[in-house]
């Protein structure tokens, strides 16, 4: 194991966190904890995006500085006392209040999870090309590597800049180079890192949630941190339960659950011989269901991944917002602006949840006790203008809401103008938003295997929110179960199980917020996961990337995950708390009450059977992932090509240690199809035949994986195939044209050139070999010498 980098990228951690911290300290001053967890998440944001915008210029030393400089100055404006730095006395600011307890706490959560992440990453730090996407994410961080401008060229499409979001890689590198690591090992280390700073931000995020609603902190945080960080769904808890069952009802509930899932019957009866970390992320059909244990087990460093720590950092800033006095309209101001920065960057690192950056806040800013349209000149006239109208209120409420947060997105969509404008903006395949038919949606069984858990547990939430102070009456009662058994049966007629089960988490969050005499944070994110869910029920984008809506359930249900993950603990923390534990609690039938001891050990039960359910996945999954470890222990995502593809490892080294800069490169197209030969190769996308040579050094080549057709559009995409076939196997007056056109500066020709085009002439003027290892053999084009 690589220890001395272990310890540079925890220092560099702590480093970043002590700059951070009196940041974190001014925008969260009301509450718990002074968003302590948030520091690393909000250090990334102050340092990335001014090295984002100087990269633009110059991607060297100049860009790096930027960033660090800026962080520092933001750091020192927040934390230093300025009227005694300008008399030259350096020291903090007297107002500003650090907490140290909640800086140790969420530090130790830190290094847990960073820790568990390496061990991981260590048993399989292989970026192999099967079963996701490393192939794409280590190449984006090779090309960041060797790009002197931004944005990256990209590997997959020589001389065009890459059209995906690349924000994370971008953050990753910049780690790399302040910790001096190369990017073979930076990139275990940086997921690593993501997955620390998500799970720090959930723990943040539920203690201090679970805080301010008088239970406890320090509890709420863990359990947040757990289902974040360690839960899983409900998939294989049910097949442990499943097999528990008489064998006469065993087969017909497996049969019922496999009809509207993506398993098999003899799939939902397999016990553990056959457990597979896999199956548990494809529940849904025609899905991907991932949840932080599975992505960070599969070990893909991508951006909905990366994006979720931001995403929590903006539900912070959403709660920061909640907790804020209307009379405090500067801070108020400013927790929008820190947003919207937030927003921009996020864009760049993951632009599926740039929207859910602002749902957040549109749901924080018009459930907030302050209303929204003090945030602008000429509210005394608004005010005025309602009177006593409690409908006017409440429509001044929503339109200051939307006027606030839509002024901000723009900003956002400005700020991040050179990446919409340069990276993904015409070009690719066409998307649209459709509407799904009954047929698509997800089944009740599905939906249940998937979010079961939060769904038991915000139920609970809710009737034991409804039942607070007076509570309901029983006739009040009776009317809630009886719409809900109404809604259920319309549900089932119309094929919509998420009418039933999330719709009403919407539709009571939202009275709950409104009406309460105590709105609570933590109904809102509850409303903010239900409502990406329900939306997902309703429309999907129709794109290059997956069929239907695979890549938008895909996308979306990782931020529903960590925003339902990150409330878990408040949620489950009021059953077991002090709150709880010493008043009555009002339940609907009658006056009855029932002593707080016996509610929670209620309560305790409830919470062990959730985190027991949510714990089995995780404990056969490390322990599966332990046990299959076939080689050495190590950080380096690379070293799998020495181990198992040896041929070709050395000519990949020689290539990244010696080719400088961003020349272009002659490959096998990313792709089987083909006009002119018959590709010989089993598979290709997916496969280590699928480009290894520009994915694992970051040089690029003229077309590589047929991703590009969603980036670039299928016309662009396959007239590079014809063109890379023509330069392989075409007559030497159109190969050498072709060449030239574009600038090809280095030929491969190793097993996957040879499975696609057979014999391949090389013996010409203009190529001449510089290196030649097991089956490749590398040339340089001598352009002297073109015809």
């Amino acid at each position: 194991m690589e220890y001395a980098l272990v310890v540079r990228w925890l220092l560099l951690f702590a480093a970043l966190w002590a700059v951070g911290l009196p940041l974190s300290a001014r925008l969260f001053r009301r509450l718990p904890g002074r968003g302590a967890g948030l520091a690393l998440p909000v250090s990334l944001v102050a340092m990335t995006l001014p090295a984002y915008y100087v990269g633009h210029l110059s991607f060297g030393p100049a860009a790096l500085v930027a960033g660090v400089g800026t962080l520092l100055v933001a750091s020192a404006v927040a934390g230093l006392d300025l009227g005694a730095l300008r008399r030259g006395d350096l020291r903090l600011a007297p107002d500003l209040d650090i907490d140290r307890r909640a800086v140790a706490d969420a530090a130790a959560v830190f290094l847990v999870a960073f820790l568990f992440a390496v061990a991981l990453r260590a048993l399989d730090p292989a970026v192999h090309a099967g079963g996701g996407e490393k192939f794409l994410d280590f190449g984006l961080l090779q090309s960041l590597a060797r790009a002197s401008v931004l944005p990256p060229e990209d590997m997959w499409f020589a001389g065009e800049p890459v059209r995906y979001y690349y924000g994370g890689h971008l953050a990753s590198i910049l780690l790399a180079r302040l910790t001096v690591t190369d990017p073979s090992f930076a990139y275990n280390l940086a997921l690593a890192g993501f997955f620390g700073i998500l799970v720090t931000a959930a723990f943040e995020l539920g203690r201090g949630v679970a805080t301010a609603a008088g239970a406890n902190g320090r509890l709420g945080g863990l359990l947040s941190a757990f289902f974040v960080g360690f839960a899983s769904n409900l998939v294989t808890a049910g097949r442990f339960l499943l097999a528990a069952l008489p064998e006469g009802l065993r087969r017909p509930v497996a049969r019922a659950v496999a009809e509207r899932s993506r398993y098999t019957v003899s799939q939902v009866l397999a016990g553990t011989a056959d457990f597979s970390y896999w199956s548990a992320s494809r529940v849904i059909p025609g899905t991907i269901n991932e949840f932080p244990l599975f992505a960070w087990l599969n070990g893909d460093l991508h951006a909905h991944m990366m994006g979720t720590s931001f995403l929590l950092l903006a539900a912070g800033l959403a709660f920061a917002y909640f907790r804020t006095p209307e009379e405090a309209v500067g801070e108020r101001r400013l927790l929008v602006a820190a947003t919207t920065l937030v927003g921009a960057f996020q864009v760049v690192v993951d632009t599926w949840s740039f929207p859910s950056v602002f749902g957040v806040l549109f749901l924080g800013i018009v459930f907030a006790p302050a209303r929204p349209w003090s945030l602008f000149p000429g509210r005394e006239r608004v005010r005025s203008a309602i009177g006593g109208s409690a409908v006017a209120g409440e429509f001044a409420r929503l339109g200051g809401t939307v006027a606030a947060v839509g002024l901000a997105g723009v900003a956002a969509t400005v700020l991040a103008s050179p990446f919409l404008l340069g990276a993904v903006a015409g070009g690719g395949s066409a998307r649209t938003v459709e509407l799904l038919s009954p047929d698509q949606r997800s089944g009740f069984g599905a939906l249940v295997l998937v979010h079961g858990a939060f769904l038991a547990a915000f139920a609970g939430y809710y009737v034991r929110r409804l039942g607070a102070q007076d509570g309901l009456s029983w006739r009040e009662w009776a009317v809630l179960v009886g719409s809900f058994a109404a809604l259920t049966v319309v549900a089932a007629a119309q094929s919509f199980a998420a009418l039933a089960l999330v719709a009403p988490l919407v539709a009571v969050g939202w009275v709950l917020l409104r009406f309460a005499d105590d709105p609570r944070f933590e109904t809102v994110l509850v409303v903010a996961g239900a409502g990406l869910v329900m939306l997902v029920e309703l429309v999907y984008v129709n794109e290059q990337a997956g069929p239907g809506r695979m890549n938008t359930v895909f996308k979306t249900y990782m931020q529903v995950w960590v925003l339902w993950g990150s409330v878990m603990g408040a949620v489950l923390a009021g059953f077991v708390g002090d709150a709880v534990a010493a008043s009555d609690v009002s339940l609907p039938r009658g006056n009855r009450s029932v002593r707080g001891g016996a509610v929670r050990a209620v309560g305790v039960g409830f919470v062990v059977l959730l985190v027991a359910s949510t714990s089995v996945y995780g404990g056969l999954a490390v322990a599966e992932h332990a046990g299959s470890a076939r080689e050495e222990a190590t950080l380096d995502a690379t070293a799998f090509a020495d181990w198992r593809h040896e041929n070709e490892s050395t000519a990949i080294a020689w290539l990244d240690e010696t080719v400088e800069g961003n020349p272009t490169m002659l490959t096998a197209p990313g792709t089987k199809w083909s006009e002119a030969v018959t590709d010989k190769r089993e598979d290709v996308m997916y496969d280590w035949r699928g480009n290894p040579e520009s994915s694992l050094t970051g040089v690029p080549t003229v077309a590589g994986w047929a991703h590009e057709v969603g980036y670039r559009g299928p016309d662009a995409y396959y007239d590079r195939v014809r063109d890379v076939d023509a330069m392989y196997v075409g007559n030497e007056s159109t190969r050498a044209r072709l060449v030239e056109s574009y600038d090809v500066q280095y030929v491969w020709v190793g097993p996957g050139e040879r499975a696609r085009y057979g014999e391949i002439e090389t013996d010409v003027a203009w190529l001449t070999p510089v290196h030649r290892s097991g089956s490749v053999v590398v040339y340089e084009v001598e352009e002297a010498r073109l015809p």
